[in-house]
């Protein structure tokens, strides 16, 4: 597995999120508490850029209509996303 570093964990403040881009692939990246989390930052439903929505514990909520991810696992857990999105292993160092 290929590993790419995209910042420090100084970058993204507990309870916030920023997208990077990896190999042309859009990544939200969470901090929930201090522990890091990185999905696939385009919503299933619309396409809404998910690192833009609101954080609720492990919860993130796109802000085009409302759709909910799992940040640990990319599983969509709330209407109207149909699927989930790829989740990805993030190291910390």
């Amino acid at each position: 597995m290929t590993r790419h570093r995209v910042g420090s964990t100084s970058d993204v403040q507990p309870g916030k999120s920023k997208r990077v881009i990896v190999n042309g692939i859009p990544i939200g990246l969470f901090n929930v508490g201090g522990t890091f989390f990185a999905i696939h930052d385009v919503c299933t439903h619309r396409g809404g850029a998910l690192h833009e929505g609101e954080l609720d514990g492990m919860i993130i909520t796109c802000p085009l209509h409302g759709a909910q991810f799992d940040v640990r696992t990319g599983q969509n857990v709330g209407p109207p996303a149909p699927t989930p999105v790829k989740s990805f292993p993030v190291k910390q160092n």
